[in-house]
């Protein structure tokens, strides 16, 4: 399989990286699993989405998403055009169907829905965006196809239209649907919803929670949901009153089901997982493949299964991590400068911490975006060190000329990465979503308390539940904490 890279810098730079990613995690380790080969389209999860995201190993989820998707989509107005559903390992609160006809659930908006109407609700809606063919309407196939990671900080106007900034968490472009389209996905999510037995109303509620998400700071995560689904305050009342409507039509009492939903979700991840890799005191550690490296003060960076980036503040250099594949040093070297098209390229053997490297050193010759002409586009310092049978690539990419500034930055990096042996580092775990019970005449406060739960993350808790800090519980109510 392949990963492909794009970035776009400031000055109008861009570098297209295609690298070998290695097999499986028990060959040797990868920081993405992708499918061995290209699966129909629609039918299974787009290779690029899992690239991004990651698949979620939870099979009661997955299997419940499966069956009501499959349900729904019966029962909805093109059946043949919903082809699958797929749970992605994200902490972004987010739901979106791609034009082929399949939908997404990141498991951060999983950990926010409070019951099965709410999951239901919004299952309809984004199945409505495909019976609709609205992603075909617009002639565009989702842009999460790209695989790519565009740092918000380094975009150029060309691509800005298409990514979010990394202020919010994601860095792919999503489908972003006008207010027609959007008003006519929430009257099929209701019709879908209420038809296979779910409260409508629900979704609408739901409404609610993306935006206490927005607008509390202390939020663990951006609702990503509410930028690629533009939000009104019309969109509440009109799906309450369609609601009503589909209530009033089902002639019968329509299911909710709370206790069912919680205790399903019991043990999901909650935010950022740390397995994956993460940032303390600037300096990237990954628990599961071993490696730290620092990350230089300032630079805003992301990360996702296949790979890291991180970007100098103002967009003028660029350095990414991925695996390069188990060819070894010297084929994997020649390999990489071929594809950067490096014009008088020096490669020389070296060590770093005690693992065989080799440093690239060039520059990138291309198309200027701005001009058209050709010449060079870019100055590289690129790394490649071998850990085991995998080889790991630290690209640096910076503005034509400019090495002088940045390249002691991409080497202090690149020297940098080293082992992981601290055992706290390695021994981190993710918070996972914890059902409680609660006693008479609790508050979600005093249960929250009750609970270990930090006054400073009472709201954070009370919007993942749905609830007040304020609302009284009743005796037995199941309820959702954070916890490892």
């Amino acid at each position: 399989m392949y990963s492909t890279l794009s970035y776009a810098l400031s000055a109008g730079l861009s570098l297209t990286l295609l690298l070998p990613l290695t097999g499986s995690r028990s060959s040797a380790p990868t920081l993405a699993v992708a499918p061995a080969t290209k699966p129909v389209q629609g039918a299974q999860p787009d290779p690029g989405v899992i690239a991004q995201f990651g698949l979620l190993d939870n099979a009661k989820l997955q299997s419940y998403i499966d069956q009501r998707g499959m349900q729904m989509g019966k029962i909805s107005d093109r059946p043949a055009d919903v082809k699958g559903f797929t749970v992605v390992d994200s902490p972004i609160i987010n739901a979106f169907a791609t034009p082929d006809g399949h939908v997404y659930f990141t498991r951060g908006i999983l950990a926010y829905f409070n019951n099965e109407a709410q999951f239901s609700g919004v299952l309809g809606h984004e199945i409505g965006h495909i019976t609709a063919r609205h992603g075909q309407k617009q002639q565009t196939r989702s842009t999460i196809a790209n695989g790519a990671l565009i740092l918000g900080s380094i975009l150029s106007k060309r691509v800005a239209s298409i990514a979010q900034p990394a202020s919010q968490v994601v860095g792919i472009g999503l489908l972003k649907y006008g207010r027609d389209d959007e008003n006519e996905s929430d009257k099929l999510g209701v019709k879908y919803s209420s038809k296979i037995g779910y409260d409508p109303a629900s979704m609408a509620d739901f409404f609610l929670t993306l935006a206490r998400t927005e607008q509390s700071s202390g939020a663990a995560t951006v609702p990503t949901f509410l930028s690629s689904h533009p939000n009104s305050a019309d969109r509440y009342t009109n799906v309450k009153k369609l609601a009503l409507q589909a209530e009033q039509q089902a002639g019968r009492q329509l299911a909710v089901n709370r206790d069912q939903y919680l205790r399903m979700i019991e043990g999901l991840p909650y935010g950022d997982n740390p397995r994956e890799g993460y940032i303390e005191n600037s300096v990237f550690y990954h628990p599961d493949l071993k490696f730290q490296f620092p990350v230089p003060q300032g630079w805003k960076s992301q990360n996702s299964p296949s790979q890291f980036q991180m970007a100098e503040p103002n967009g003028k250099a660029v350095m990414v991590l991925l695996p390069a594949g188990n060819k070894g040093l010297d084929e994997t070297a020649q390999a990489l400068a071929e594809q950067l098209k490096l014009q008088n390229a020096q490669a020389q053997k070296t060590t770093v911490n005690g693992f065989p490297a080799v440093v690239i050193q060039g520059d990138q010759v291309g198309q200027d975006q701005q001009t058209g002409q050709q010449g060079i586009t870019a100055s590289t310092l690129s790394y490649l060190i071998q850990d085991g049978q995998t080889v790991y690539a630290l690209v640096g990419l910076c503005g034509p000329g400019t090495l002088n500034t940045y390249g002691g930055t991409f080497q202090s990096v690149a020297q940098g990465f080293k082992r992981l042996t601290d055992a706290n580092k390695l021994n981190k775990q993710p918070e996972r979503v914890r059902i409680k019970t609660a006693k008479a005449g609790q508050t979600l406060a005093s249960a929250l308390a009750a609970n270990g739960i930090p006054s400073k993350r009472y709201e954070e808790m009370a919007i993942l539940n749905g609830m007040k800090t304020t609302d009284k519980m009743t005796a037995g109510m199941l309820f959702k904490v954070v916890g490892k």
